[in-house]
């Protein structure tokens, strides 16, 4: 079964600084019909404006994973971890037993990223923050985890969570596979270009909700980044 759910349709709010998009409910965009896709709890789709960003702010007992597909994004958290993620790259952010962070667009042009929040498998431990460079080629014609919980998943950063964060980089034409397992909920979003997934298309910035597939069958229509959870 896959559900696609387009852009054009998510909820959302527009403040200004921000221009959200979400998959999901989250803060005033409510659909009971979309609380969360198994583990998976949070996907936005933000936009922020240069020299804007969020304050800090607390979280706990949440697995924090930003994509960032355009600019850049700087962190800063209570733990003395400060970085700067650019396009491309993958920052996580265990929330653990609670930390407080900001986000900020330091760029001189709006910064666009995916922000995903997975449930952890087991609450509480020392909250932690990562960030590393993903060069898109190593993502060149095949998913390769950017983030996971599996120990078999080696030089990626770490969640703790059975969940795997996973990239794409597909040229128009090009086909690739992922074996999900027919058990497992997979949540797809191409962050550029179209492609089909099992015969669903889907479009820029599309979600697909993904259960009872055990093996995903991706072609690119044009030329496309993609990211996709693989949850519980």
């Amino acid at each position: 079964m896959i559900e696609r759910r387009p852009f054009e349709r998510l909820g959302g709010a527009n403040h200004g600084w921000l221009d959200a998009k979400h998959h999901f409910s989250f803060a005033n965009f409510y659909d009971p019909q979309r609380m969360d896709w198994g583990q998976l709890r949070v996907w936005n789709d933000d936009a922020i404006a240069p020299g804007t960003g969020f304050p800090p702010h607390p979280h706990s007992d949440m697995e924090i994973i930003t994509y960032v597909r355009e600019g850049a994004i700087t962190h800063q958290d209570s733990l003395g971890n400060t970085g700067r993620t650019e396009a491309g790259d993958v920052q996580v952010m265990s929330a653990g037993t609670g930390i407080r962070h900001s986000e900020y667009n330091l760029e001189k042009d709006t910064t666009r990223l995916f922000q995903i929040w997975i449930e952890p498998t087991q609450r509480g431990g020392p909250p932690c923050w990562g960030a590393r460079p993903f060069p898109k080629g190593e993502r060149s014609g095949r998913f390769v985890p950017l983030a996971s919980g599996f120990p078999e998943d080696k030089d990626v950063l770490p969640i703790r969570t059975d969940a795997r964060v996973l990239g794409a980089t597909l040229k128009a034409g090009e086909t690739t596979e992922y074996a999900l397992g027919a058990d497992r909920r997979g949540y797809l979003v191409p962050a550029k270009g179209s492609v089909e997934v099992n015969g669903v298309r889907l479009n820029t910035r599309d979600g697909a909700a993904i259960r009872e597939e055990a093996v995903l069958t991706v072609t690119a229509i044009d030329d496309a980044e993609l990211v996709l959870v693989d949850a519980a």
